[in-house]
């Protein structure tokens, strides 16, 4: 379920440019919580396919570790350098694990087509090719708030 953002409607992407935005970028970031509690964010290439972000990371990494221990998480994919040109998207909620980890290529219905869509995207490759030291999360937001202020100039 994605809650409606209540501040900043007026710029908020709506559902097809967010979704356009997403599809087009390849690089977010992900925050965790360390079992110590100490707040961890780190770049990731990613999947969208207009209902979940797909994480594709390495599997013995402090981020890996922190989801396993809890799986809430933040990500954040934003693009601009100009202030008018800034927008995002947030998205937030709990990582489900997928397929083996790390990934070696087992049989797997779930990642059939994220992996085609992921290698395809990120290394122009009709399929994966496992290095056994990957495995994925799956984030279906249970938050989404966006932003563009390139809408800035119409207010």
């Amino acid at each position: 379920m994605t809650v409606t953002q209540r501040r900043g409607r007026k710029i908020m992407m709506t559902p097809e440019e967010r979704d356009g935005f997403l599809s087009g970028q390849r690089t977010c970031r992900v925050a965790t919580v360390g079992a110590d509690g100490t707040p961890h964010v780190s770049p990731l290439w990613f999947l969208w396919d207009g209902t979940s972000l797909w994480l594709y990371s390495l599997a013995r990494s402090r981020r890996w570790a922190d989801l396993r221990a809890d799986g809430r998480v933040a990500v954040v994919v934003d693009a601009g350098e100009e202030y008018g040109e800034l927008r995002g998207v947030e998205l937030s909620g709990r990582i489900e694990f997928l397929g083996e980890s790390p990934r070696t290529g087992e049989p797997c219905p779930e990642l059939d087509v994220p992996e085609r869509m992921f290698a395809q995207k990120n290394f122009g490759l009709p399929e994966m090719i496992y290095d056994g030291r990957h495995a994925w999360a799956r984030l279906t937001p249970e938050k989404i708030t966006s932003w563009d202020f390139r809408k800035l100039a119409d207010l």
